[in-house]
């Protein structure tokens, strides 16, 4: 979605400022140089298996790499009765009203989430005569895309969960919170040790023929398996092999 000049203040004052403009100018995914990565991840230990040792990523790479806060109040709430724990149990989809200022097609709703494609069709572009809370409007819509796409996504990958709306009821206060550290942690969920043998049975569809991104694919596993750790810097190694062994 476009980052428009007057959402740009809500994004500085909740901290995410520096994540959108890495989202709508630099930031652009690379799905086999992430395939090379996710094969060298162990789920177990939470590193990266690489040709000089382990390594993993820390509160402050995500606080340098992302630019995200990682001072402030925790992010925190419950994923599954999500609705009967808003603010003084009002229900999720008339809050949604409220700050969206209209609820969206049933088409475009499975449970407790809404389609990508409905935010970025409604929200995509600010009216040139907008009113402060049209932007404001606009500008929830926007950190609600920001937030379940690209800080906080999952396997459903085209669709906005409500959970963020408690957040988004107050602009103001979004900067207090610790979005560094949230990051940090949905990077590593429960369930971790549960795996099926045999664990190479997990690559069995990961490249489908005639993919044309195989020989990039090819080329970062190549990279990385040239790296040395003096092309590395501050990294944390662990070399105590024994240990793995």
């Amino acid at each position: 979605m476009p980052l428009h000049d007057r959402i740009i203040p809500y994004l500085e004052t909740a901290g995410l400022y520096h994540l959108a403009r890495l989202n709508s100018q630099w930031f652009w995914v690379d799905e086999p140089l992430l395939s090379a990565f996710i094969e060298r991840w162990r789920l177990e230990t939470h590193t990266f298996h690489m040709p000089f040792g382990e390594c993993s990523i820390t509160l402050q790479d995500v606080a340098y790499q992302l630019g995200l806060p990682i001072d402030g109040k925790p992010v925190s709430g419950c994923l599954t009765e999500f609705e009967n724990l808003m603010e003084q149990g009002r229900p999720a989809w008339v809050w949604f009203r409220e700050l969206f200022g209209e609820l969206p097609p049933q088409n475009k709703v499975k449970q407790m989430t809404v389609c990508y494609t409905w935010f970025h069709e409604r929200f995509r572009v600010l009216p040139a005569d907008a009113t402060n809370e049209t932007v404001r409007i606009y500008a929830r819509a926007y950190i609600m895309m920001l937030l379940s796409s690209q800080r906080f996504a999952d396997k459903n990958a085209n669709r906005v969960h409500l959970r963020w709306l408690p957040y988004l009821a107050s602009l103001d206060d979004l900067g207090r919170y610790s979005w560094g550290s949230a990051a940090l942690a949905w990077l590593r969920p429960s369930g971790f040790d549960v795996f099926g043998f045999p664990l190479a049975s997990r690559w069995a569809t990961f490249m489908p023929r005639n993919d044309p991104g195989d020989q990039r694919l090819v080329s970062a596993r190549l990279s990385l398996d040239r790296l040395r750790v003096h092309d590395v810097s501050h990294l944390v190694i662990a070399l105590s092999f024994s240990g793995l062994c």
